[in-house]
């Protein structure tokens, strides 16, 4: 990614406005044990108290990681139920990176998001119906189905 992605302009930016980014080797001990590195490039993001939340392993073109990056940080609000400030990451997936592949999870997280901050099933029904239209075959689709009988 060094050759292509991380000089992008969008991704620097992205990464030194939106991150505190760490590069370390995948041999560098513990974390390469502590984190179970096993191939190249790995990006993580952890949370303040270092905890993982979302791991992409392999190339990403810039097209590709900032989506992903952003998703990752949608799921740390996520899991630390700041469901507002995942949604509005999610959101910035879904308008600016509609065609990249973190898009159909992106559908499904926010139908969960709205479903967790509002109690509300249309959230997960939508999701469901928004996946079907746009990403068929999507993993994420097939996950969603049972939200079609709300």
């Amino acid at each position: 990614m060094d050759a292509v992605s991380y000089p992008n302009k969008s991704v620097t930016e992205f990464i030194n406005t939106s991150l505190i980014p760490l590069r370390v080797r995948s041999d560098t001990q513990p974390l390469a044990s502590n984190f179970n590195l096993q191939w190249t490039p790995t990006l993580i993001i952890l949370d303040m108290e270092g905890k993982e939340h979302h791991r992409t392993v392999g190339f990403l073109s810039h097209e590709e990681l900032i989506p992903s990056l952003l998703l990752g940080i949608a799921k740390v609000y996520f899991d630390l139920s700041a469901f507002k400030e995942a949604l509005s990451n999610l959101e910035k997936i879904l308008s600016d990176f509609p065609k990249s592949s973190a898009a159909p999870e992106a559908i499904y997280l926010k139908g969960v998001c709205l479903y967790k901050d509002t109690k509300n099933p249309k959230g997960l029904k939508a999701a469901y119906e928004q996946l079907q239209a746009k990403y068929p075959e999507s993993e994420w689709t097939k996950r969603a189905y049972p939200y079609r009988l709300l």
